[in-house]
């Protein structure tokens, strides 16, 4: 029998990580299982306990329960998934667990898990990464500007020794640590909080068992491996690369206990296959109009603002002496009379669904659904409406998104210092045909740096949109209210980059355990 490694997720928040590792398979058999996987934001840790319902629901009957179908399909309203099917539920209470890391409940909590995961499973994974915000360059930013801020007394700069200490606990395989790349800059005490982590991880084994081997995933020849790091900067992972249709680097460890590393220089992937882009994850989906978020919100009202609105900067282009963008402008006062969108939300499913030979789109795309869930527009100013448009137009046409100087004095905010560079990046288009921007949890906010490509529809993205670029698949539901939705999945490791981690590190570790690696992505 091949081996199966139990997982410990960490930080897990809605699950993208643990997502990627339990969805590989080696033929027909899923080598991963999440064990027990810890989040303290209620609504993410929902939306964790929902995933892993489905997953030990499929586990035992093969196929999503009908009732979750028609859920996410918006036909019911949410089962009792104890009725529905009372063991995989009592499973799923047992593997996604709402704690804090680092008090004394959840450290009793977490021994007792590892206890059970080592008594079940041939060896553990521990995979995840502590909390980003004190260590993003915004995060940082910001902090410094709170009165009283001491960076000594921030836990969020310590929380990764809760992870060292489950890491020393569990002595897994193999293990995965996630963050953003400020943490390779992040400084605290005067020392440098990379160099700390370093530190930790590499006396881990020290004199007593076996260490880590501690890699970077590097790319040879079309191919990803996992190779030592010259310098720190090798260990960020480009995702773009992986076929992921986003720009997100982040920081990715990962670990290889020496037992059971003799794989590790063999290990590789082919991820030269096709790159994706904004249009490739998200262009199927239905058009939608946005909302507005003060006064009327009728189909009409909108579209006389946005009609105005192209008019108007067809109208600033002519004055300018900017024929193309004018032509343009003016065949979309036609394009939103003629064709005007009406539609805020849509379930309705791409034509074709689920038929594509693309490696992406046939893991976003899952042919049992009825229904597109959470493709749903919010609000927004009349007067960013037309920012909108312009921005969309200007991507289309200058392969950039503009800055605040290439705005029409007619659109500019009343901001004093729109002009001074602060805002220069306040209104950012995501581009067609390049992977998107990094997908941050600040797109619950307004909207503004996540605008959708195509001027008829003048708006942000819907929670859908944010999930594909983030390559959560279709039948991923997020629960909570949309802003926390929207947090969840700016928050979370792209599972379909997750899984090609996970076949890295199980074709490494894949010789330890006499196992035969035809494994599938």
């Amino acid at each position: 029998m091949p081996a199966t490694f139990g997982i410990c997720d960490l930080f897990a928040g809605p699950g993208g990580l643990g997502e990627g590792f339990a969805s590989l398979t080696d033929d027909g058999h899923a080598p991963f299982r999440i064990g027990i996987s810890v989040e303290k934001e209620a609504s993410a840790h929902r939306t964790l306990r929902l995933r892993a319902f489905l997953r030990n629901y499929q586990m035992r009957h093969g196929k999503l329960p009908s009732d979750y179908i028609n859920f996410h399909a918006g036909l019911i309203s949410e089962p009792d998934w104890s009725v529905v099917d009372s063991v995989a539920w009592h499973l799923a209470n047992e593997d996604a667990r709402a704690l804090e890391l680092g008090t004394q409940a959840t450290t009793l909590a977490i021994d007792e898990a590892i206890e059970k995961l080592q008594g079940t499973y041939d060896d553990t994974i521990l995979i995840g990464g502590p909390p980003c915000q004190a260590y993003s360059l915004v995060g940082r930013a910001r902090s410094k500007g709170k009165l009283g801020y001491v960076p000594e007394d921030d836990e969020r700069h310590y929380l990764f020794r809760e992870y060292i200490r489950v890491l020393d606990r569990l002595r897994p395989a193999a293990f995965v640590m996630e963050n953003v790349k400020g943490i390779l800059s992040s400084t605290v005490e005067s020392r440098l909080v990379f160099e700390m982590l370093m530190e930790d991880l590499a006396s881990l084994g020290t004199g007593q068992a076996h260490h880590y081997e501690l890699r970077a995933v590097m790319i040879e020849d079309g191919e990803a491996c996992l190779r030592e790091a010259q310098q720190p900067s090798d260990f960020i992972v480009r995702s773009e690369q992986f076929g992921v249709p986003q720009r997100r680097h982040r920081v990715l460890i990962i670990g290889i206990r020496s037992d059971c590393a003799h794989n590790v220089s063999k290990a590789r992937i082919n991820i030269s296959g096709t790159k994706h882009s904004v249009a490739d994850a998200i262009g199927n989906l239905p058009l939608l109009r946005s909302g507005l978020s003060r006064g009327l919100d009728s189909a009409n009202d909108w579209e006389k603002i946005v009609v105005d609105s192209a008019r108007m900067l067809a109208s600033i282009c002519r004055d300018n002496g900017d024929p193309a963008l004018e032509t343009v402008f003016s065949a979309l006062v036609q394009d939103l009379e003629t064709s005007p969108l009406h539609q805020r939300s849509s379930t309705a499913l791409p034509a074709n669904y689920g038929t594509t030979d693309d490696d992406l789109m046939r893991w976003l795309e899952r042919p049992e659904l009825r229904a597109i869930a959470q493709h749903e527009t919010r609000g927004h100013m009349a007067s960013d409406l037309g920012r909108y448009m312009f921005s969309a137009v200007f991507g289309k046409q200058h392969g950039y998104s503009p800055k605040a100087a290439d705005f029409p004095h007619a659109l500019s905010p009343d901001h004093r210092n729109w002009h001074s560079g602060i805002f220069n990046d306040r209104f950012r288009v995501q581009l067609a045909n390049r992977a998107s921007t990094t997908v941050t949890s600040h797109i619950s906010k307004d909207g503004h740096y996540f605008i959708h490509p195509d001027p008829m529809q003048c708006r942000s993205l819907t929670v859908r949109e944010a999930a594909r670029l983030q390559t959560f698949p279709d039948d991923y539901l997020f629960l909570g209210n949309r802003t926390q939705q929207y947090v969840q999945v700016g928050n979370a490791v792209p599972p379909f980059l997750a899984r090609q981690i996970a076949k890295l590190i199980f074709l490494s570790i894949g010789g330890y355990y006499n196992i035969q690696s035809t494994t599938k992505v």
